[in-house]
């Protein structure tokens, strides 16, 4: 029986292309100096690549390749990689001197704007060395289509450790399995189309096969779907942050000390997550001041974001620590740029949110699959960025927070300091925010597109100034909530 991709997973997969590179990441921040059980332990290349094979037997999908149907007449399959070359997948790259944090940002860059090579599994790790005072940056890179569900972890999770002194897992002699013939996998995908006869007539001539030209899932599609978003929520504002993008990135993190935070929530009575969005929204507001002549009293960025990242409690099993956020409710909120009073950005921030994650009318499935129950070719390149493009409107920025704080985590006995998720960046957005906690540290990563974001490198900069305006700047009156 041939695995087949979920529905979710086709469509991440036919999603690359010009301005879209539908693949996700982690950085992880290893600091050997830092006490442990192990003192003097380390991750070298060697160690690493043994450490990678010895938990790829938890995750098999590591070592598959996408197999495509002949004329598209079904859903892609998994297949094991014969060649699998562990050595090919994980790299060794080394930082300059004085490896400052400034080219750490931009050899990730330039690592996430490159495609992911399609004949091999669909993932790389760098171990990049050379970071100052000594430490090394573990640096995953996986296509979003590899993370169809919670079974199916991104790969810097199957690395990490809750404790320092793991054992390893027992050995297990993987031997690939023979791939199914091209010519039985088009016969296995006519027999599953056969046996809904009534799908095979509207798929063929709807769908991705040889006369894709007179009919496509997209047009159907569109209708049905466009008026759902439409319901949901309204066009977005204008904004440069929806313009036509390339595969060119920029990348840049900051970390913030959860105790200025909670000083901000002492002060101004809020929660800790309506400080993030308040920070962020005054990094974008001076981010717009620098590529517009003026912000307008009013003006606002809308941002999609998860549900349980507002308030667990309502959607049941989503929080779950991980710093790879994926599926689940999201709900679009506006960010008040155009407001200049630090302290009244906050509230509004803070009261929009509240209004917002209980509005059925905000919420959303995210990117979802169209037509799912078609057998045949569902998710054809076009009808995927069509679907894409339904969207493009509905939001400007994506924000991927998680919802609870990430527990202390090892790789090879060495502790982590710093875990930055860095998101997938869709087509005509040309900025992507993730937020994670850890290690008394609220953790965020930028990733962008280099021509419309260019000057990305200044956001760390931006969020700390917005950090420290609702630091030292007063209250307003009758501020509680």
């Amino acid at each position: 029986m041939v695995n087949r991709l979920s529905p979710d997973e086709a469509m991440f997969y036919f999603l690359d292309g010009s301005g879209t590179s539908a693949h996700l990441g982690a950085l992880l921040i290893l600091d050997p100096h830092k006490k442990t059980k192990h003192p003097g332990a380390e991750v070298d290349y060697n160690a690493l690549v043994s450490l990678v094979e010895n938990r790829l037997q938890t995750a098999p999908r590591y070592r598959q390749i996408v197999a495509e149907i002949t004329f598209g007449l079904a859903r892609p399959v998994w297949v094991d990689d014969r060649e699998f070359d562990i050595n090919f997948h994980v790299r060794l790259s080394a930082l300059p001197q004085p490896g400052t944090v400034e080219q750490l940002q931009e050899l990730i860059a330039r690592v996430m704007s490159r495609p992911l090579d399609r004949t091999r599994p669909l993932w790389e790790m760098y171990l990049i060395e050379g970071l100052y005072d000594n430490r090394s940056v573990i640096l995953t890179k996986t296509h979003r289509c590899m993370l169809g569900s919670p079974e199916h972890p991104e790969l810097s999770e199957v690395l990490c450790d809750d404790v320092a002194d793991r054992e390893p897992l027992e050995d297990d002699l993987w031997m690939p399995r023979r791939p199914p013939r091209s010519a039985s996998l088009t016969a296995g995908a006519l027999a599953e189309a056969l046996a809904r006869p009534g799908e095979v007539v509207d798929s063929l001539l709807r769908g991705n096969g040889p006369v894709a030209d007179l009919w496509s899932v997209a047009d159907k599609s569109a209708r049905v779907v466009s008026g759902v978003v439409s319901q949901m929520v309204n066009a977005a504002p204008d904004s440069p942050l929806n313009a036509v993008t390339t595969s060119s990135r920029l990348f840049a993190f900051s970390s913030l000390a959860r105790r200025d935070l909670e000083a901000v929530v002492a002060k101004y009575e809020c929660t800790l997550n309506d400080v993030v969005l308040a920070i962020l929204t005054g990094a974008l507001r001076r981010w717009l001041m620098s590529v517009k002549d003026s912000v307008s009293h009013g003006e606002t960025v809308r941002a999609t974001m998860p549900l349980s990242a507002r308030d667990p409690d309502t959607v049941e099993g989503e929080a779950s620590g991980a710093w790879i956020v994926i599926g689940g409710t999201e709900f679009v909120t506006d960010l008040p740029v155009g407001e200049d009073a630090p302290s009244v950005r906050l509230m509004q921030v803070a009261g929009l949110a509240d209004r917002y994650s209980q509005s059925t009318r905000r919420m959303s499935q995210g990117l979802r699959p169209i037509l799912p129950e078609l057998g045949l070719v569902p998710f054809s390149d076009r009808s995927t960025r069509a679907f894409a493009g339904i969207f493009q409107r509905a939001y400007n920025i994506p924000i991927s927070m998680s919802s609870e704080r990430i527990g202390r985590k090892y790789v090879g006995g060495i502790p982590i300091t710093g875990i930055f998720t860095i998101p997938t960046l869709a087509t005509q957005r040309a900025l992507g925010i993730s937020v994670n906690e850890y290690a008394n540290q609220v953790q965020i990563a930028f990733i962008a597109d280099r021509s419309v974001v260019g000057d990305l490198p200044a956001m760390p900069g931006y969020v700390t100034e917005s950090l420290d305006e609702l630091l030292t700047g007063p209250a307003p009156a009758g501020s509680d909530r």
